[in-house]
């Protein structure tokens, strides 16, 4: 009896040990964010390639502030970025930021574990896009 009950616990503890060993999925839709670097996680060459429901699967935070280039109080919503440089595997101390205009800005990882950095995704509820604040 002993044994069956040890081969039970097996079971039960393959299915966690194969899902934190699964590759990353590729994406379904077109990629809004690529990160490449010193990642574990990656399904395409050397990167992670992820689309908006693969960002929206993350855990969802919400933030309430005025920015620079808003008018008044807005509700932004997205997920913070150490959840995701913990979901891709990623290691090292400087993260290198490249937007689409090619501006290049570097950033401690520490950062993202000192501080609740969030990466929005929508203001107010709608989505950002890239000729709107995104």
């Amino acid at each position: 009896m002993p044994r069956r009950q040890l081969l039970w616990l097996a079971l039960l503890l393959l299915p966690i040990a194969q899902a934190a060993a699964s590759p990353l999925a590729a994406p379904e839709g077109p990629p809004l964010l690529k990160v490449s670097g010193n990642i574990s996680q990656t399904n395409k060459a050397d990167a992670a390639h992820l689309d908006r429901a693969m960002l929206e699967a993350l855990p969802r935070h919400e933030l309430e502030t005025s920015t620079s280039v808003t008018d008044g109080v807005n509700r932004f919503e997205g997920f913070l970025m150490r959840d995701l440089l913990e979901k891709l595997g990623a290691e090292g101390e400087t993260a290198a930021a490249i937007a689409l205009n090619d501006y290049l800005i570097e950033i401690p990882i520490a950062d993202f574990h000192d501080y609740d950095v969030l990466v929005a995704d929508t203001m107010d509820g709608e989505a950002l896009t890239p000729r709107d604040k995104g």
